[in-house]
Order: C-alpha cells, then sequence, then structure tokens
C-alpha cells in the first residue's frame, strides 16, 4: 500500500495539533471560541523530526525537548517541512546529532 508521503529517518517534519486553552501562545493559527465561549480552540504547528520508519505504515517521531510519539504516516497534520520552512523555523527542530538508534520493538 502506497504511504501520502514517504518519510526517512532524519527528515523534519510540521505537525499540526489542535489545542484548547483560555490564552493561545504567539504561535496559535486559526483561533476560534469554544462552544461555551469560555476557551479558544486553535491550530499549533510542531516541528519534530523523525527517527524511525516503523511497520505498519507508521513513524516514530523526536520533539525538541526527547520525548517521542508514534504517529501514522498518513496522518493529515503530518507533512514534511519546506525548504522555506526549514530556513525560517529551523531553529524550532530537534538537534539531528542526539537521534535514537535503536530500534523501537
Amino acid at each position: 500500500m502506497k504511504l501520502r508521503q514517504e518519510f526517512k529517518p532524519g527528515d523534519r517534519v510540521i505537525y499540526r495539533l489542535t489545542k484548547h486553552s483560555r490564552k493561545p501562545g504567539p504561535r496559535a493559527r486559526q483561533i476560534s471560541p469554544s462552544p461555551n465561549g469560555d476557551d479558544y480552540i486553535y491550530l499549533v504547528d510542531k516541528f519534530w523530526l523523525v527517527d524511525q520508519v516503523l511497520d505498519g505504515g507508521k513513524v516514530l517521531i523526536r520533539t525538541r525537548r526527547g520525548k517521542t510519539r508514534v504517529i501514522s504516516a498518513r496522518d493529515r497534520n503530518l507533512r514534511p517541512a519546506t525548504w522555506w520552512e526549514n530556513f525560517l523555523y529551523g531553529q524550532h527542530f530537534p538537534s539531528t546529532t542526539s537521534a535514537t538508534a535503536e530500534p523501537v520493538a
């Protein structure tokens, strides 16, 4: 089965995350009030690095603070960073030197 996007270890990716809070941060986009009007719902771009490509169409990604997550490579919110985003937001991506080398079971 062909993946929407072929990822490989070391790829910089951007994940568009939906968040809820009373005070959106400076990188919040598409801000709208929640149905009750107490909070806001908004999107934030997260800058992650692909550590491993796993079986079953999943990727192991690493955040800037070293946390790892397993996400489907077909997730509509996951996309590769463009050269322009690499240039503008390069400092937001995790360092490539601290990538994990052990496979995940």
